[in-house]
């Protein structure tokens, strides 16, 4: 904080300098973030600090953020560094707010991240004690890793105790949350069509699919009518043309699935229209007609239509019926609502081992799931079987496909396209639907294995339900979700991998039904892992828990649960669990769900916040959180995605190693995350300049305070100048504004409105009209000691706010304001307590400050011509109305110091206007006013009146200058 009018900047050979005020503070004016974090970090550790902080709120109402896990593998990127951040700034600003706000961070350690890192590092080829016994150690290593960098930002939680997933503890308590979900009605297995990643080698989740754009060929197959005479009587048609075969027409980008047809779907309500062309007689939606003829070249005549409802139970041949005896096999025509003649041909091939429609159009009308045609196998080759085809990787078989249909006869074309398709968000590879065996849970009515306790609703109805009993930050979170849940599958909760919770199921060889004792076995298996982890589980074989006999005739099922069951069932094994521990008063109680806040990035709609409402609606009827706050992403300074490739990565550690952590969390809380967050160094370089700023003004606060005692100095606030008790209820005004802000999660607002009070009412006012007070009236006067009663709350305050976000700076400054007071750190404090702001003083001095700044603008246009230098070299004569003019008038002789000038006279008049005048007057070189009583004092030729009588009130022979507003 610096002026030229300041007398702090007196000559230092000046005799006078010495009898100033001067600031003093061992609070450095350059942050030197780098160098000093660490040793924050090291203290926090060292002190126990977050213990310290959960004793000293102890009974205290509690606050529980709820840890999103990230996965244990890899360096921390930006994306971590926000969320943590911003979950840090949640949790300190609840910890101020007098909350026991509890922060337990966890990791996510199973899953396939870990396996294909392990894959990576030692191939395919590993047994499964193995993968499991390198996946843990992999894990252990990256959360250690990933640690000191979550701590290197100052991120403040049970680090010496935090979740692991992989912990034997959890995953036990996972084990019976499944056994929960069981009970509740809702698992069941069954025959359905999965995403799947030959890959990964596992069924996929919906949240694990991301679209990409694919090239693929579009191909349109001819299916010969196989009852000619069926044919016409369906198009009202005494009999074909002589000699004419008929056939239905498909279109597909899937030539890898017909090999796999059993069906043809036409829509009941469409109109077909049968068509005589040099192909033969074609079967198509009558509105594509003409589309379909262009595509293949053809000239045609429709010689009849029909409705596709009576196009129902007619039999086509497969359209390598006669190639191979294989496809000797008929497909019959079910009609589907899902059919359109959007595009295509107006009929779809049905495969319904590869499809969700497909399949659900064929269980609905009659095949059996054991007669569905599933030849992919799951690292994405044929079954060596299948004719034509066997053993030739899907991809690769497209062309062989298409060929051998063109060699038939059935191919009316081909066109090649690029289009959006699903693939794995891990490997970035295509993903296919592919029937599997697999174990789901049901969102809709229906049965499910060993249900003992039913739900009363279906787990679709509660989980919207409870989505109205959420609070969604920002507001429109709560819609994606909505639909999300309204619109999903059943969810399929078994992969075939090997690191993972277990699925500790045993399955009758012959009739695949689950044995009779599961959910004791359950209860078996979760006391076995959680003394020896999964690993113990995976060593114990079928004798050991059913016993030679019964294990005869039982195959141990080999599949885990996926890892979204992993991380959406931690409010049951953690809160309730693992960590039970950490809520002395009691998290988990009846009336409402277990965590006030989870926090993610807004993908996790889709991920984890979605997994944790369905199993905390299966388990309990009810969400397991109360509000969910979603973020944007990290993105480059022009709003792209991060990648190695475009050279735009923006790295954490190194932010941290170059400029402090303080920047990343000060980039952080200034970024409205409710959109993508863009960051670098430009963006950087205005973060370090606000930085500066606030810490400027902190340091201005910490060395005009350093000599008050507020218990022998402060001022009782009904005797404050008035302009000290406007500056209290200016800060309690923005207080009670910051504090709304972080009671609703918001921080860009908060750093906006410190830096606004900052730069604008301090700096630019407040201050700057007080270093005159502060540093040339007597030390102990009544005047700089009311002065430095407001700096004091205001500092006190202002620590409390910033802390938040810049905790270190905080915490350093913390060190050197709080003396006696401090406990070893700023959150053992609440938020200050100021009295109610004065409504009225704050509208009058409003209004002081808009006169102001019209009288600093008449003095900077006279500047510019040369006629006055410093504002203290100005005389003012201010010209306003009545009301105005009493206003000012009441500022008394005091107005000078608001102006800063070394007179100021008020005029009666209309409109306000502002005259400057160049002093005459010789200049004090005490306290620079230009004033006619300079040498008023012989002793003392060069100083003013007023100075001479401060000066006497030092020396404790005297009153000092009367000051009462100002």
């Amino acid at each position: 904080m610096s002026d030229k009018n300041a007398p702090a900047k007196t000559d230092a050979t000046s005799p006078w300098r010495a009898t100033l005020n001067m600031p003093d503070t061992p609070f450095p004016m350059r942050g030197d973030l780098p160098r000093r974090e660490p040793g924050w970090v090291q203290q926090w550790d060292e002190s126990g600090l977050y213990l310290r902080l959960r004793a000293a709120r102890q009974g205290a109402p509690l606050f529980v953020l709820h840890d999103g896990p990230p996965y244990a593998n890899g360096k921390l990127h930006i994306g971590h560094a926000l969320n943590k951040v911003l979950k840090d700034m949640i949790v300190k600003s609840r910890q101020l707010a007098g909350f026991d706000a509890q922060y337990i961070p966890g990791w996510d350690c199973h899953g396939l991240p870990i396996e294909n890192a392990i894959e990576k590092l030692h191939g395919r080829k590993l047994s499964r004690d193995e993968m499991q016994a390198k996946s843990r150690a992999y894990a252990t290593e990256q959360i250690e890793q990933q640690r000191e960098d979550f701590k290197r930002l100052g991120v403040l939680g049970d680090w010496a105790r935090p979740y692991r997933t992989m912990d034997p503890v959890n995953e036990a308590g996972e084990i019976r949350a499944f056994k929960r979900v069981i009970e509740r009605g809702f698992v069941y297995r069954g025959l359905k069509p999965v995403y799947w990643c030959f890959d990964c080698g596992s069924s996929l989740a919906e949240f694990e699919i991301e679209y990409q754009d694919k090239q693929s060929t579009t191909l349109d197959v001819a299916f010969e009518a196989d009852d000619p005479a069926r044919l016409a009587a369906a198009f009202n048609l005494a009999a074909l043309p002589a000699g004419r075969s008929a056939f239905a027409v498909i279109w597909t980008t899937t030539a890898w699935t017909l090999p796999a047809n059993q069906a043809l779907n036409a829509h009941p309500e469409l109109e077909y229209a049968l068509v005589d062309t040099p192909r033969g007689l074609l079967v198509l939606a009558a509105s594509l007609v003409e589309s379909c003829l262009g595509r293949w070249g053809l000239e045609g005549e429709v010689i009849a239509t029909a409705r596709g409802q009576q196009l129902g139970g007619l039999q086509f041949r497969h359209p390598l019926y006669d190639v191979d005896a294989g496809y000797r096999r008929l497909s019959p025509v079910y009609l589907a609502e899902y059919v359109s003649d959007t595009d295509g041909t107006g009929i779809v091939h049905s495969s319904p081992a590869y499809g969700v429609d497909d399949f659900n159009s064929c269980i609905a009308h009659g095949l059996r799931t054991e007669d569905i045609l599933n030849p992919v196998q799951g690292d994405g080759h044929y079954a060596a079987t299948l004719p034509l085809f066997g053993g030739m990787n899907i991809w690769q078989a497209c062309d062989r496909v298409i060929e051998a249909l063109r060699a038939a006869g059935r191919l009316m074309g081909t066109v090649g396209i690029t289009h959006s398709y699903p693939h794995c968000w891990r490997h970035k590879t295509p993903v296919i639907y592919r029937a599997a065996a697999q174990w789901f849970i049901r969102m809709d009515e229906g049965e499910g294995v060993f249900t003992t306790d039913k739900a009363p609703k279906t787990l679709r109805q509660m989980a919207l339900e409870a989505i109205e009993h959420t609070r969604f930050y920002p507001e429109n979170g709560k819609a994606r979700l909505r639909d999300m849940i309204a619109n999903r599958p059943d969810w399929c909760i078994s992969r075939q991998r090997a690191w993972g919770v277990p699925v500790p199921f045993f399955l009758h060889k012959e009739t695949g039904e689950l044995h009779p004792r599961t959910l004791e076995i359950l209860d078996q298996a979760a006391a076995i892992v959680e003394q020896g982890g999964i690993e113990a589980w995976s060593r114990t074989t079928a004798e050991d828990i059913l016993g030679p006999e019964d294990a005869a005739h039982y195959t141990k099922s080999a599949d885990i649960l996926e890892v979204w069951f992993d991380s959406g069932s931690t409010f049951w094994h953690v809160l309730r669990g693992s960590h039970a521990h950490a809520y002395p008063n009691g998290c988990c109680h009846a009336e409402g769900p277990e965590a006030d806040l989870y926090l993610e990035g807004h993908d996790q709609h889709r991920g984890w916040f979605h997994s944790s409402l369905l199993l905390g609606c299966a388990i309990e009827g009810r969400a397991p959180y109360r509000g969910l706050l979603t973020h944007g992403f990290a993105t480059d300074g022009q709003g792209r995605k991060m990648s190695k490739s475009l050279g735009n990565v923006v790295v954490p550690q190194e932010i941290s190693g170059k400029l402090g952590a303080e920047i990343v969390r000060l980039w952080v809380a200034s970024t409205d995350y409710s959109g993508d967050l863009n960051i670098d160094d430009k963006i950087l370089a205005r973060v370090v300049d606000a930085y500066r700023r606030i810490r400027n003004t902190l340091r201005f606060l910490l060395a005009n305070t350093s000599d008050f005692d507020p218990a022998r100095d402060a001022v009782p606030e009904s005797q404050m100048l008035e302009i000290d008790r406007w500056a209290l209820s200016r800060a309690a005004e923005l207080q009670a504004d910051i504090l709304r802000h972080y009671d609703a999660y918001e921080f860009h607002p908060v750093v906006a409105k410190l830096q606004v009070f900052c730069s604008e009412d301090l700096g630019a006012f407040y201050l700057d009209v007080l270093k005159d007070r502060l540093y040339t009236t007597a030390p102990k006067s009544m005047a700089r000691r009311s002065a430095q009663t407001a700096l004091h709350q205001i500092t006190h305050a202002m620590l409390r706010w910033m802390a938040p976000f810049l905790s270190f700076t905080a915490e350093e400054a913390w060190a050197v304001f709080a003396g006696a007071q401090n406990q070893g750190s700023i959150f053992f404090e609440t938020y200050w307590r100021f009295a109610t702001p004065d409504e009225a003083l704050l509208a009058k001095w409003a209004r002081i400050r808009e006169i102001r700044e019209v009288a600093n603008k008449e003095i900077e246009a006279v500047r510019a011509t040369g006629a006055v230098g410093p504002s203290l070299q100005a005389l003012l004569t201010i010209t306003v109305g009545p009301d105005d003019a009493a206003l000012l008038r009441s500022l008394g002789d005091d107005l000078k110091f608001v102006t800063i000038t070394s007179a100021a006279t008020v005029v009666d008049g209309e409109a306000l206007a502002v005259q400057v005048t160049p002093a005459t007057a010789p200049k004090c070189e005490r306290c620079w006013h230009y004033r006619d009583d300079i040498g008023i004092d012989p002793t003392r030729p060069t100083i003013c009146g007023r100075c001479v009588a401060n000066l006497a009130e030092s020396e404790g022979i005297g009153a000092g200058e009367p000051r009462h507003c100002a």
